[in-house]
């Protein structure tokens, strides 16, 4: 009797633990996190901030070099190694900080971004092998952190390629296997907070794979968008390269559309690029959300975060090591810093808190 009494305690504990404790949503072209607005009631300065997805690029979360040869550029100073369980363990340590600034969201990518900021090289970061499987170990560091994400009421959109990555899939098949396995492992672990970023920045040229590019990624769009269980499916959208107006056939059936501000001095084009896609063909009335954007200016009246909010669009900050800087600069740069230890991380903490009123 004891020990069926033990067995139904385990099987309770698991079932209660399975059971996601954040479920982002899309209403009215407004976000939700476990049926209620984001930043419910919020406003600033006269503009409403609830529905809104305030997020950083964090894409390297689970970063690894598999490449012997490039491994070594990648190690941290005190130890001259580099370990990417430790990455993910700062990763996963620095979130609740984040959250309380008033960080509901951020990106993460199963192949990263260039850990050298710009420019790609013959490092291999992917959680992917050659015919779209995926890496076990890559799978366990995620899991950390949409674990950390779930209980902290945080959402996260996951990127699945990366155009400095791409080519280490053998071809289209491999790539399809790829969505595939990514969307059920998802499905599988019964997550709810994660938005799918079929693949960073569609309109780059590096891209190899002809389905990756803007003319056909929305085939993939679709590919995730059919697949259920329980009456549930993820949310899903692609991203286009900075000051790029997405096209109409992923604006017509993106769930959200997501826009880059890379390359955008002037704040006042901001606010142009997002009159200018929700004018596009097809457009429906979803969110907009800048997931990437290297401008700063958090000091001044008028900069790209700012006038994304005074258009009603979510903004996200992408910082990189520049250089000569040192190590406490830049989320994308490898090895990181997770922490808020720079002046311009902490100009965009205190912005974003000032926006959002933190937690």
């Amino acid at each position: 009797m004891k020990h069926l009494i033990t067995v139904f305690i385990l099987l309770l504990t698991t079932i209660v633990m399975a059971q996601p404790r954040t479920i982002v949503d899309i209403k009215d072209g407004q976000f939700y996190i476990n049926g209620r607005l984001t930043y419910e009631g919020r406003t600033w300065e006269g503009h409403k901030i609830e529905g809104l997805l305030m997020n950083s690029r964090m894409v390297q979360g689970i970063f690894d070099d598999l490449n012997p040869e490039t491994r070594s550029k990648f190690v941290y100073p005190d130890t001259q190694k580099w370990d990417p369980d430790r990455n993910t363990d700062e990763f996963v340590a620095a979130m609740p900080l984040w959250r309380s600034y008033g960080l509901n969201s951020f990106t993460l990518n199963l192949q990263g971004g260039s850990p050298t900021g710009y420019g790609n090289s013959s490092w291999v970061n992917s959680a992917f092998d050659k015919k779209g499987n995926l890496r076990k170990d890559y799978l366990k560091r995620l899991e950390r952190i949409l674990d950390k994400a779930d209980e902290l009421h945080m959402v996260v959109m996951l990127g699945y390629f990366y155009f400095g990555q791409d080519q280490n899939l053998t071809d289209e098949k491999a790539i399809l296997n790829a969505v595939d396995n990514a969307t059920d492992w998802i499905f599988k672990k019964g997550y709810r907070n994660v938005l799918i970023e079929v693949n960073n920045e569609c309109n780059i040229k590096a891209y190899d794979h002809e389905i990756l590019k803007p003319g056909r990624v929305s085939e993939l769009i679709e590919r995730v968008k059919r697949k259920q269980k329980d009456g549930y499916r993820l949310l899903v959208s692609t991203s286009y390269g900075g000051g790029a107006v997405p096209q109409p056939n992923v604006v017509r059936i993106a769930d959200y559309v997501l826009l880059h501000g890379n390359g955008i001095k002037d704040p006042a084009k901001i606010t142009e690029l997002v009159k200018k896609t929700r004018d596009v063909e097809g457009y429906y009335g979803q969110p907009i959300v800048f997931n990437e954007d290297d401008h700063f200016d958090f000091d001044k009246a008028e900069n790209n975060f700012v006038n994304a909010v005074k258009a009603n669009a979510s903004w996200g900050y992408f910082d990189y090591r520049m250089k000569d800087e040192g190590f406490a600069e830049g989320y994308q740069s490898i090895p990181a810093d997770w922490g808020i230890n720079s002046e311009r991380k902490r100009g965009f903490f205190n912005k974003l808190k000032e926006i959002t009123g933190g937690l």
